[in-house]
């Protein structure tokens, strides 16, 4: 699970800012919010409200981006990195910028950090508690004599050719674990750091991301149940008794071969294989409908934008609950009914065990229901006069503002909590 997750000199973001899931001591909604392990107590959720353009999306961006630089590692040393520094200042952009997460990986809490800029990671830091503190490596980049040393901590018995090779395999732009990926070599901590951030941490899920193909193929692929989707579509009064998959080989259109060149440039093996069959494989997907013990059904295309999310939402939840994983999800409540919304959150926080859902939202009704939320893990984003982002949860207020007694959505409206645009009056005077 994520402990905490920080973020300093990245997009919107300028001084560090942490979005943390460890529980106030409020046992308020105990049961459904908090998972108790290796002696912490972990929240399932965080929700981030705020304005537009307040740097809700640029948390998430930046918790992908750190995933990304561990399994995706540049081929080329010359490659840049791809993400901004804060630009709203002539400083802060020439320093450097800083991620770092701390986790629990098979029972072991791991510290990870990283430094970067544009072209190179600067330092990194992975440390480990079993039970006590200790190191599994440090590394520096020197750019001026093109040098990177890594250097293992003492609980961390070597060979000095294994670091040898790792230091070979790890660009200037690739992190140890990301090195590590090309490698043969077998470091215990360093496998399981890098299987937490492929099989826990999830990519970020954004508001047009298309989940119909990622839940079809996992189907198709027998690692999600269909009869579970199904059964979390009827109970989210979706009249959808059936799933019908098929596969249909068609030609290759032109052009389509030097787009996967483009796209999976690590895989010539797999573009040959496609290129030598001369087709391409479309998946067709149709739903049957039940009304009135008469079946109907319709293609995807045909239904509406909430029920083709919420198909992708329900293939989510059924993952959440039968796995230990973590889903970024940018406005959650995109093309869904307030009482749908409500309704995912609730199965997500009554059915899961050991996974979370960080996102993004506007969705406001809930600050009205404390039968569902905790103040813990609604979190907010506003923008500073230097337009930076500020990161901050409800329960940090103290209770001059919030009490138990206040009406969280009122005092969110009314502009206490901040995170909301300062709009101008709704006159324009435009010149003809």
């Amino acid at each position: 699970m994520i402990i905490n997750f920080s973020i300093q000199n990245f997009g919107s973001v300028k001084d560090k800012q942490t979005l943390t899931f460890e529980a106030d001591k409020s046992e308020h909604l105990e049961s459904s919010y908090i998972i108790n392990t290796n002696g912490l107590r972990l929240l399932k959720m965080a929700l981030i409200y705020g304005a537009n353009a307040s740097g809700k999306t640029t948390i998430l961006k930046a918790l992908e981006f750190l995933r990304d630089i561990v399994l995706e590692p540049e081929t080329k040393k010359t490659d840049e990195l791809d993400f901004q520094p804060f630009l709203f200042d002539s400083e802060t952009p020439k320093q450097n910028s800083i991620l770092s997460i701390e986790f629990l990986a098979n029972d072991t809490r791991y510290y990870y950090e990283v430094e970067f800029f544009k072209k190179a990671i600067v330092n990194e830091v992975l440390n480990f508690y079993n039970p006590n503190k200790a190191n599994v490596f440090k590394r520096s980049t020197d750019l001026n004599h093109q040098y990177t040393e890594i250097k293992f901590g003492s609980k961390i018995k070597l060979d000095k050719t294994i670091e040898k090779n790792l230091e070979a395999n790890t660009l200037w732009n690739n992190t140890v674990l990301g090195g590590f990926l090309k490698t043969n070599v077998d470091i215990k901590e360093l496998k399981e750091a890098v299987e937490w951030f492929k099989n826990y941490l999830r990519p970020l899920i954004y508001t047009k991301t298309q989940l119909e193909g990622f839940v079809t193929s996992k189907i198709d692929k027998s690692e999600l149940s269909k009869h579970d989707v199904i059964n979390i579509l009827k109970k989210a009064d979706f009249h959808i008794s059936d799933i019908v998959i098929q596969e249909e080989e068609k030609e290759m259109p032109n052009g389509f071969i030097d787009f996967l060149k483009k796209q999976l440039k690590d895989s010539p093996d797999q573009i040959k294989r496609i290129e030598e069959k001369g087709k391409v494989t479309s998946v067709n997907i149709e739903f049957e409908h039940t009304v009135n013990e008469a079946k109907y059904t319709l293609p995807i295309e045909m239904e509406s934008q909430g029920t083709r999310r919420f198909y992708g939402f329900a293939g989510l939840l059924a993952l959440l609950i039968k796995n230990s994983t973590a889903f970024p999800i940018d406005e959650l409540e995109s093309s869904l009914h307030p009482d749908l919304y409500i309704h995912f959150i609730l199965s997500f926080l009554l059915n899961t065990n050991k996974s979370q859902l960080i996102a993004t939202t506007h969705n406001r009704e809930i600050l009205d229901n404390k039968d569902v939320f905790r103040n813990d893990a609604i979190w907010f984003t506003d923008k500073n006069e230097n337009c930076s982002t500020e990161l901050y949860s409800l329960d940090d207020f103290d209770s001059s503002i919030v009490r138990n007694t206040t009406n969280i959505l009122n005092a969110y409206k009314s502009g206490k909590l901040k995170a909301t645009p300062n709009l101008g009056d709704n006159f324009i005077d435009l010149k003809i």
